[in-house]
């Protein structure tokens, strides 16, 4: 877990204390909608909990709509407080279930926005904590160096693992990563239920935003 500042924690915590809202769902790459300020991405294996760490940043219980189905966001879903940050739920990946022309097309989308959106500042790749790292991850992975895209591991449902298993995950999690150069080497552990490691990663968001130049809205 990387150190914050305590000014780092509380710009974190404005930087969320704002009403967050839906503004977009783009289910093909021309209803995107237009580039503004800088945004950030959460990726997964289908119901890792995107959703449910959207809603837990933004303190907003149904602010991202949840669900027991895996495969249900088959959209990329932006949120935005109308400051400089934007928020982007992607498709989740990894439903074996899913029809084989639908996998394809969420691929094909998935690639055109991380190759297109040059405002695109990071991508969270969630990773359940329970289970560690599969080898679809290693595919989107792959993916996201191919694109020369920045991104970061953040565990979920951290809170069902006892800490010495959290702390063999996180150490396992950082060692597989070493071998992905785009990959970000802090991993930050959360649970949006109990609400552990969410002000470190809203803190690690605002971190970003400085280091990009924008401030906080």
């Amino acid at each position: 877990m990387p150190d914050f500042t305590s000014r780092e924690i509380e710009t974190g915590r404005k930087l969320f204390a704002a009403p967050w809202e839906f503004i977009a769902a783009a289910g093909n790459i021309g209803a995107l909608p237009p580039m503004h300020g800088i945004e950030i991405a959460f990726a997964g294996r289908s119901n890792v909990g995107k959703s449910s760490l959207v809603n837990a940043l933004t303190g907003q219980k149904a602010l991202a709509r949840t669900s027991h189905t895996p495969g249900r966001t088959q959209e990329l879903i932006f949120f935005t407080a109308g400051g400089d940050l934007t928020l982007v739920d992607m498709p989740g990946y990894g439903y074996a279930q899913a029809p084989k022309d639908k996998i394809a097309a969420w691929t094909d989308l998935i690639q055109a926005f991380l190759r297109g959106r040059a405002n695109l500042a990071r991508v969270y790749v969630l990773i359940d904590a329970r289970h560690g790292l599969k080898d679809v991850d290693n595919a989107i992975f792959d993916m996201l160096d191919e694109a020369a895209t920045s991104y970061a591991l953040i565990l979920t449902k951290a809170d069902q693992l006892k800490p010495a298993a959290l702390a063999v995950c996180i150490e396992k999690t950082a060692a597989a990563m070493t071998k992905h150069p785009a990959a970000f080497p802090d991993i930050l552990a959360t649970s949006s239920q109990t609400g552990a490691g969410i002000p470190e990663f809203r803190a690690a968001i605002a971190r970003l935003l400085a280091e990009k130049g924008e401030r906080p809205q």
